[in-house]
């Protein structure tokens, strides 16, 4: 059982790595393809375009194939896409690869999670969150490399390539001798095809939105927030990414232990508000150091929200876990495929300050919708 956690922990580690690669280059792409903030927000409509239609098909694509085929298929995609998005400087070749990148995210987010669910319900073990934090160690390990290669003024074209061979060689190494995994028991039907939101699904969306959409739009716009500013070296704008994901880290790697002894719903709502108090500061920061130390309390907020979501969709019971937790997902990439041209028409209008202002509301809406997290029945 040890070499199983491991196992879905390497995953969660390489997925992380995979994802965050091209993200760490988004101010430079905004440069080499000409792009406004309206714009750029615009392009990056590309993945939560791309991934919609596959959240509602990637339940009934899981149960047919399992996890473990759908990540060793799809996450080359995710690869594959970032490197070209480097390579292809035009527009609409980055949306074009946003799209595709988005089609294999949405299939392999699910299919990870799933498995670290079907891992817990075989051991009796809480992992989710430590897996969501070793994600969390993988991103911070692929934005200092991102951080580095900006620095030493390395194109993303030869970055991304380069790291491209080397993800496809560790997914095989870790997914290869990976058994298939046993679901968990459900009291629903399995016939339906559609993962669309149940009442209870929305309710726990309603509960992780605030998070997700603050983690997403962090990971987009802090470095541009530095840049745009605060007259200070790139290095010092780079830091902005791995300040957010090393304070997610640490806590989710804790965050396990801490929800064996404390409420969930108690923990949740803490940590709301640490969130909440970041975010006010990013608005409010006189200086670079201080808007990096904001971004650690976002990060500490926000850590274990999203994946407290996706557990609590897993353990509903209705209807399989694949379902539940690509229905929460679906109706994240809803919202995402909006949220992009908001954050950047208010980055363009009113500054990438009140882009930030404008998520406070939703972790207000986390607080509340809280108690979606007790278990039902």
């Amino acid at each position: 059982m040890i070499l199983a956690h491991w196992r879905i922990a390497a995953l969660f580690f390489i997925h992380a790595l995979a994802i965050g690669a091209v993200q760490t280059r988004i101010p430079d792409l905004q440069v080499l393809n000409g792009l406004s903030e309206a714009q750029l927000g615009l392009v990056l409509m590309g993945q939560p375009l791309g991934g919609l239609p596959m959240f509602l098909v990637s339940s009934a694509i899981i149960e047919r194939f399992g996890p473990r085929r759908v990540i060793l298929w799809f996450l080359p995609v995710v690869i594959v896409t970032s490197a070209l998005a480097g390579i292809l400087l035009h527009p609409i070749a980055l949306f074009v690869m946003l799209a595709l990148n988005g089609v294999g995210f949405s299939l392999t987010n699910i299919a990870i999670n799933v498995e670290a669910d079907r891992v817990e319900a075989t051991s009796g073990a809480r992992i989710m969150n430590t897996c969501h934090g070793i994600w969390s160690v993988g991103f911070l390990a692929t934005a200092l490399i991102g951080a580095t290669m900006r620095g030493l003024s390395i194109s993303p074209a030869l970055h991304l390539s380069f790291m491209a061979p080397i993800l496809v060689i560790l997914l095989l190494i870790i997914i290869r001798p990976m058994p298939i995994s046993v679901p968990r028991p459900h009291a629903g039907e399995t016939r339906r095809r559609l993962a669309l939101p149940t009442l209870a699904t929305l309710g726990l969306v309603a509960f992780g939105l605030g998070a997700g959409l603050t983690e997403g739009a962090s990971r987009a716009w802090a470095i541009i927030y530095l840049r745009d500013s605060f007259d200070v070296a790139p290095w010092v704008q780079s830091l902005a990414l791995p300040a957010l994901v090393a304070a997610m880290a640490i806590c989710r790697l804790g965050a396990d232990r801490v929800l064996d002894r404390f409420e969930p719903v108690l923990v949740a709502r803490a940590l709301a508000l640490v969130a909440i108090s970041g975010l006010a500061m990013v608005v409010l920061a006189p200086n670079a150091w201080l808007g990096l130390f904001a971004f650690v309390l976002v990060g500490i907020g926000i850590c274990v929200l999203y994946p407290l979501m996706l557990s609590a969709a897993a353990r509903l019971g209705d209807r399989p876990a694949s379902q539940n937790v690509a229905s929460v997902t679906l109706v994240f990439q809803l919202v995402n495929l909006g949220a992009p041209v908001l954050i950047g028409a208010v980055a363009q209008g009113l500054g990438v300050r009140m882009a930030f202002a404008v998520l406070i509301p939703l972790l207000v809406l986390t607080f509340v919708m809280a108690g979606q997290l007790r278990p039902k029945g």
